[in-house]
């Protein structure tokens, strides 16, 4: 699989929207090698929604379904037109709480990107750094991954490691893996929009080679 090199991308949303902000102030400068065209959120109290009306991005807010955990698979269809709608076709997962449906990862095929605040494979899903920190880990951070049907399970696109301090919390540790993937998301993005690559197994493999 070669990157799509697209450049319209949606930013799918559930919370406060740090990671949104992140991405749409790395546009807003150009360094984000794409344009971000809607915001779609599942949630109509999402703090992202106002930083995205701030910006002047077009926000969707297409029905759910009922559960809380996943995107209804017969809500689906309304996700996809309305994303398509903005003439999108790469979509970056940024604090989005639901997992997808098939049908969505189908309509836009190797071209849905999660950010995690793990060094995955260690601690996927809920609480991730929490769980780091209660394990004992000397190295927390973050990744970021393309989207597969299995949960924090794709290929991995970059990571970032942070240092456990020995006077660290949950909080403090949280507050610099939060800032590492403030900037490591829109430099994975960069690199994924503008550089090809193939997935050899479950590694990325970057035409240019790895970096750092």
């Amino acid at each position: 699989m070669t990157s799509p090199r697209t450049r319209r991308l949606a930013v799918l949303a559930s919370g406060r929207g740090s990671n949104f902000r992140a991405l749409a102030d790395a546009a807003a400068r150009g360094t984000l090698g794409g344009t971000i065209a809607v915001l779609a959120c599942d949630r109509g109290d999402a703090g992202a929604i106002e930083l995205s009306r701030e910006r002047g991005i077009p926000v969707e807010l297409p029905d759910p379904g009922p559960s809380p955990r996943r995107l209804d698979a017969a809500a689906a269809p309304a996700w996809i037109e309305r994303l398509r709608a903005h003439d999108v076709d790469t979509l970056l997962l940024a604090g989005f709480m639901r997992i997808l449906p098939p049908t969505i990862l189908d309509a836009f095929p190797g071209r849905v990107l999660n950010i995690h605040p793990s060094l995955l494979p260690a601690f996927p899903g809920l609480d991730a750094i929490a769980r780091a920190f209660a394990h004992g880990v000397r190295q927390a951070g973050c990744t970021v991954h393309l989207v597969t049907a299995g949960i924090d399970d794709g290929p991995i696109l970059g990571q970032a490691a942070v240092a456990v301090e020995d006077g660290d919390s949950v909080a403090s540790l949280a507050e610099r893996v939060h800032a590492a993937e403030h900037r490591l998301y829109p430099e994975v993005v960069r690199r994924f929009l503008g550089e090809p690559f193939a997935v050899v197994g479950r590694r990325v493999v970057w035409a240019a080679g790895e970096r750092a």
